[in-house]
């Protein structure tokens, strides 16, 4: 987000204004959206332009996966559930909870995204499907004033795979349902009350491989059922979509056109292909966070 400082102060009038001091705001995470912690009243916002659509959807369903018992973070309770719109940011207000692990075990994460998945079964609610978020990569391949730094090749390469992945796995004929959508180690915290899956904008429908392909190998160890040569595709995809989206013009994620050309060179190397963890991990600078967002 450019104005940090503006969306900081949207986020404590909006607080104020429901009798909430937030005398401070902690910057958690920056991206798309701004993520604070405001203190003392120690409840989490969710900061965005004003008209940033996902923001009601997110309210809604969160509202929706709590009443079936999902795993997930829950909107703060001392207020109404309802988006804010505040001086040009839309702002929603959220539980914060205390990691208590920096890293959740393999098998809870699993144990834990099974039963998003079984509570999501039961849930009716309007979502995009997976391949909305493969079409948004191939416009930004498609149009060089979204990707000017990106070679004519490389664009050439990119939206090919990324059309032949959309058909492969469409092809395969999986049973689809409501997903997360980037269950990635960056949207999981491990709590007091177990591991919880928060950023619900991002949810669609699809096979339950197309979220298994955001996490750990370690982690599908541990999921039943797991249909390999189709989370074989889903990976794929998921490097070809990232690298669509590092390559983006005002991309903000930090070495973000190193990633960029590493899942490039991914792509072209072939199998086995690699999780988002240990494409990360292959980083040497200075930073760590979420190739994703």
């Amino acid at each position: 987000m450019t104005d940090i400082t503006g969306a900081i102060a949207a986020a404590k009038a909006v607080a104020a204004s429901l009798d909430l001091p937030a005398d401070d705001a902690i910057v958690l995470h920056d991206s798309n959206r701004l993520t604070l912690r405001l203190t003392p009243c120690d409840v989490l916002a969710r900061v965005a332009p004003a008209g940033h659509g996902a923001a009601p959807f997110e309210v809604e369903l969160a509202q929706r996966l709590a009443r079936v018992g999902c795993p997930t973070g829950l909107l703060a309770p001392r207020v109404d559930p309802r988006v804010h719109e505040r001086d040009g940011f839309t702002v929603t207000l959220w539980t914060h909870y205390e990691p208590v692990t920096p890293h959740v075990p393999p098998a809870d994460y699993a144990k834990a995204l099974e039963r998003l998945h079984a509570g999501m079964r039961k849930v009716d609610a309007p979502s995009p499907r997976f391949t909305d978020r493969i079409v948004e990569a191939e416009d930004v391949v498609a149009d060089p004033n979204r990707s000017p730094e990106l070679a004519d090749a490389d664009r050439a390469f990119l939206s090919g795979r990324l059309g032949s992945l959309r058909r492969a796995i469409e092809d395969r004929g999986a049973v689809e349902q409501l997903l997360h959508g980037e269950p990635h180690p960056g949207n999981v915290l491990g709590t007091k009350d177990g591991p919880l899956f928060v950023d619900l904008e991002t949810c669609c429908r699809g096979p339950v491989e197309f979220d298994l392909a955001h996490v750990a190998e370690a982690v599908c160890a541990h999921y039943p059922n797991v249909d390999r040569g189709l989370l074989d595709d889903c990976r794929q995809l998921v490097l070809a979509m990232v690298a669509a989206w590092r390559w983006e013009r005002g991309d903000r994620l930090p070495n973000g056109r190193w990633f960029g050309e590493e899942f490039l060179r991914l792509l072209r190397q072939g199998p086995p292909w690699p999780t988002l963890d240990v494409v990360a991990g292959r980083w040497d600078g200075p930073e760590k966070t979420s190739v994703v967002t």
